[in-house]
């Protein structure tokens, strides 16, 4: 049966409409719970707005995780912390850092839970410790313990999600944890911090998170990673111009909550403890910087067994092209 024109017109609606119901994601983007400014540009819709793109926003509790989808060509963009940055590109994956999302600080730290019997390091030994494994809280754990010379196979040392963390710690299965939040503020209600990321920074072993963007995608879409990093930069700014004002507004707070699962009055804390680099500081910090740490963290990463070697230039994992000042 032939269509009438306005019968044909109303099924081209109708197909129209359903595909644009059924449109897939431009982009899948992979985020942690970390607590950082530009969670409230997430929740606002500012990224979709200034790409103009369809994001799909997957919750990942790992950098472990974020390189298997980011690897499997599942996600896109996605947010790793330095030490499975470092795994990826030491593997060669087709993948580069175009954003260095924060140099840690308390945000991560080295808990023991009261009632361990842990009230210095070297009470560590014999302990279960729990580390979500190729994450920089395990790269500072290893660091630590070094720091500390205290030898890793004299801990039992437990492969745990951040999640699996927090259930274990309420039932008492571990005696400490590395970890960032919300585990990290669920783990200091009964229990003591020993060392942070933020102190074995200033000791040479700093652990930094960064987003990361498949090459092939990058090179197809390079405007919508320099959108991607504008906003993150615009959110960073509106936080740093002023902080106090900035954490006044409860809006803001309140976005942070629901993305990263911390506790409103830990959020300050948190991003204080932080350092979000601005425009100007990325440019630089996108060089030799950056790929000197994670040269650094390779060899590492290598010395304990984590990776079987070391580049010698890792230079191919890192872009400022993205930046726009």
């Amino acid at each position: 049966m032939t269509l009438h024109t306005p019968l044909r017109l109303l099924a081209a609606l109708s197909l129209a409409g359903a595909s644009f119901f059924t449109h897939a994601a431009d982009l899948t983007v992979a985020y942690q719970t970390t607590v950082d400014p530009a969670k409230v540009a997430q929740a606002d819709g500012a990224y979709e707005k200034a790409s103009k793109a369809s994001i799909d926003w997957r919750k990942f509790d790992g950098g472990a995780e974020v390189i298997t989808a980011v690897a499997s060509g599942d996600v896109q963009i996605g947010y790793v912390g330095s030490s499975p940055l470092t795994a990826a590109a030491t593997r060669q994956l087709p993948v580069e850092t175009f954003l260095i999302a924060t140099q840690i600080g308390a945000a991560e730290a080295l808990v023991a839970r009261n009632g361990s019997g842990i009230n210095s390091p070297l009470d560590l030994i014999g302990k279960k410790i729990a580390v979500p494994f190729v994450s920089t809280g395990h790269y500072s754990l290893l660091a630590a313990l070094k720091q500390w010379n205290i030898d890793p196979a004299k801990v039992t040392i437990v492969n745990l999600a951040p999640p699996a963390i927090t259930a274990a710690w309420k039932r008492g299965d571990i005696d400490a944890t590395y970890v960032w939040d919300p585990a990290l503020g669920v783990a200091k209600e009964n229990g003591k911090v020993l060392i942070t990321s933020g102190d074995l920074a200033k000791t040479g072993s700093p652990t930094f998170d960064a987003w990361i963007v498949r090459k092939d995608f990058a090179a197809k879409h390079p405007e919508i990673v320099k959108a991607f990093a504008k906003v993150t930069l615009d959110a960073y700014a509106d936080y740093r111009k002023d902080p106090q004002a900035w954490l006044a507004d409860k809006s803001n707070v309140d976005k942070l909550v629901k993305l990263s699962g911390a506790k409103a009055g830990d959020i300050p804390v948190l991003l204080q403890g932080n350092v979000y680099p601005l425009a100007k500081d990325q440019v630089t910090e996108l060089g030799n910087p950056t790929t000197q740490a994670i040269t650094k963290t390779a060899a590492f990463l290598k010395e304990q067994g984590k990776v079987d070697s070391v580049l010698a230039d890792y230079s191919p994992y890192v872009n400022a092209t993205f930046i726009t000042n």
